[in-house]
């Protein structure tokens, strides 16, 4: 584990533990308020991510934006990253073995960072961080509380993309979270 941003992402940049080191034109650790009691965790890096080295900067992104804007929360305020740090060939989810690559990563940013709030975003993010067992479909707007972190598994905008009924669904998880950071 590292104890200061410099190391860990340092790490990051020289990681070869998966494939995804082979295509990769950055990695993308996540952005945001790194003191912040509010996180936000999706699956991977898509192209426009891998070529900008942020996350959530393309169609999904700016769909996450607008909800946001929406529900009053500022993206420069909260933090977000994702499962792996490596953009997957052809938008496809991470496999297993290149989740559990990162995930020391992950859990490294989340102990950096101590959020009392985390949003999984996607079926990737749910079953990676709180277990195989978890649906999305069947935890999705549920608050799941352990080691003192509460959960709140959404659908991930990119599904927003594909079925625009998914979009009142996640306006109503991300109200039920900023309800949640004012207490």
């Amino acid at each position: 584990m590292y104890d200061n941003w410099e190391q860990l992402e340092e790490s990051i940049k020289n990681c070869k533990k998966c494939r995804l080191c082979q295509n990769r034109n950055n990695i993308v650790l996540g952005e945001g308020n790194k003191s912040t009691k509010l996180m936000f965790i999706g699956e991977g890096p898509g192209a426009d991510e891998d070529i900008q080295g942020r996350p959530f900067v393309g169609k999904a992104g700016k769909l996450m934006n607008m909800a946001f804007e929406t529900v009053g929360i500022d993206r420069e305020k909260v933090y977000i990253t994702n499962i792996v740090k490596c953009r997957p060939p052809s938008n496809r989810n991470p496999e297993n073995d290149e989740a559990m690559a990162c995930l020391d990563y992950l859990r490294n940013q989340v102990i950096l960072i101590k959020p009392e709030i985390i949003v999984l975003l996607g079926s990737v993010a749910l079953k990676n961080i709180l277990g195989q067992e978890y649906g999305i479909t069947a935890s999705r707007g549920k608050w799941i509380e352990k080691k003192g972190i509460f959960y709140m598994p959404t659908w991930h905008p990119a599904a927003l993309l594909r079925d625009e009924t998914k979009k009142i669904d996640f306006i109503k998880d991300l109200k039920e979270v900023v309800e949640k950071m004012k207490n």
